[in-house]
């Protein structure tokens, strides 16, 4: 998934820029909303990359397990399970697998970076709006707030997995210790 996400990163990138040229050189009106449609995504990708190294710095998988931010109560469970989530977490990808791996890691430490993972689409979550102030320059508002909630959306589901598998990761700890 590393090499995907940095592929597609680099390629909306260079997309994006191209299409610029197209427009600005033979003023193509279809060359400037690609233009703008790869410079989102390429926003959308970056950005992913950006706060994930930038937590993977400063946290390297290290959490508070019990800071209340990390905690689950039994209204969210509820929720999880009505959801279905069981059915569905292991259909989306996985950014490193490596890092969930138990043949490689306590599950501590598996802990831990769930929540460095719960932090980081977190974060993203709120940065997926920051197109959206950018729709005055270059129109389309709604383009911009469809694509915004989608994206946002998306990294709530990897939030909402990251809670449910570390709320049965935390019990599967406790009950190891009290062994």
């Amino acid at each position: 998934m590393k090499k995907t996400i940095t592929w597609i990163s680099i390629c909306s990138v260079v997309l994006s820029a191209g299409c610029a040229a197209l427009c600005r050189v033979w003023r193509i009106d279809a060359a400037y909303a690609l233009a703008v449609t790869f410079g989102t995504i390429a926003y959308h990708f970056l950005m992913r990359l950006a706060v994930g190294f930038g937590f993977n710095r400063a946290m390297n998988n290290r959490a508070e397990l019990s800071k209340k931010w990390f905690q689950c109560g039994k209204r969210e469970l509820a929720l999880y399970r009505r959801l279905k989530i069981r059915r569905w977490k292991n259909r989306l990808p996985t950014y490193d697998s490596d890092q969930f791996d138990p043949a490689a890691h306590s599950w501590d430490e598996i802990a831990q970076a769930m929540c460095q993972a719960e932090l980081v689409h977190e974060v993203i979550v709120v940065l997926s709006f920051v197109p959206v102030f950018f729709s005055g320059r270059f129109g389309a508002l709604p383009v911009f707030v469809i694509t915004s909630v989608l994206a946002a959306a998306f990294d709530l589901l990897f939030v909402m997995i990251q809670r449910y598998n570390r709320s049965r990761v935390v019990r599967l700890i406790r009950r190891k210790k009290s062994v």
